[in-house]
């Protein structure tokens, strides 16, 4: 207990999946959490479960491909908190198409929140945490940052344009100075809404769940609480020499 105590972090996308059980576990270990999401029952849901845990959160909503919305969430975490630790660029959203079937809006569309998203957030956390003491900032990225998928296309343009942006960043920060780490973390399939609908997509649900399990040698999926506790590692002091990395977290999944 208390890896990132006394810390402030905000989490985007937490009102469900890999958001919620990240915000859940950084409250869990001490932090301070602005849970930020589109979804503003759910976001709220989270905060009154932290609250009722005895942490202390906050709700901010928050569409993370508006500038303004970043100006608004980053602006209430400091009014409220005074500071900046850990930001995590979880917010994301996928599309089951490919190249040939992806509409330039849908491209679009996905690449203002996937990659849009993490670049204003990482600027936007760099201004808060660079004269506050250095922070963390986790961007999270896909296997599909590093590997392609058919169906894929525009996702993983996406997310493997995390994948280098936030070694770009990384670099910046520690050439600057300013004693901000970033990094990306890369999961396999994990089970969230995202990945149901994403499957459901594909065909039959359970059909394509058993082919999604039969690419993780570890022989399951993952669950949201294995991609939070890398977040929590990186989130942590324990991480203080890590930055540009990038943490793949999918049971297998690359390996092969």
């Amino acid at each position: 207990m208390g890896r990132v105590d006394g810390k402030v972090a905000l989490v985007t996308g937490a009102a469900k999946g890999l958001g919620e059980a990240t915000a859940r576990l950084l409250a869990r270990e001490g932090a301070k959490v602005v849970v930020t999401d589109i979804d503003e029952a759910g976001g709220r849901t989270v905060v009154e479960a932290l609250s009722r845990d005895g942490a202390e959160g906050h709700f901010v909503a928050h569409d993370v491909a508006q500038p303004e919305d970043w100006e608004r969430a980053l602006g209430e975490t400091l009014e409220r908190f005074a500071k900046l630790d850990v930001l995590v660029n979880n917010a994301g959203v996928a599309i089951a198409a490919s190249v040939e079937d992806t509409t330039l809006e849908q491209w679009r569309w996905l690449m203002a929140i996937n990659l849009d998203g993490v670049f204003l957030g990482t600027q936007h956390g760099i201004k808060a945490m660079k004269d506050g003491g250095g922070g963390s900032i986790v961007n999270l990225s896909s296997i599909d940052g590093i590997i392609g998928e058919a169906d894929l296309a525009a996702y993983c343009a996406s997310k493997g344009g995390v994948r280098t942006f936030t070694k770009a960043a990384a670099l910046h920060c520690a050439r600057a100075g300013y004693d901000i780490r970033v990094n990306s973390i890369h999961p396999g399939y994990v089970w969230t809404p995202q990945t149901e609908a994403y499957l459901d997509a594909l065909g039959t649900l359970e059909d394509e769940r058993r082919k999604a399990l039969e690419r993780h040698p570890i022989g399951r999926l993952g669950v949201p609480e294995d991609i939070a506790h890398g977040v929590l590692y990186l989130a942590s002091d324990e991480s203080r020499f890590v930055t540009g990395s990038e943490l793949v977290i999918d049971g297998g999944y690359t390996a092969q």
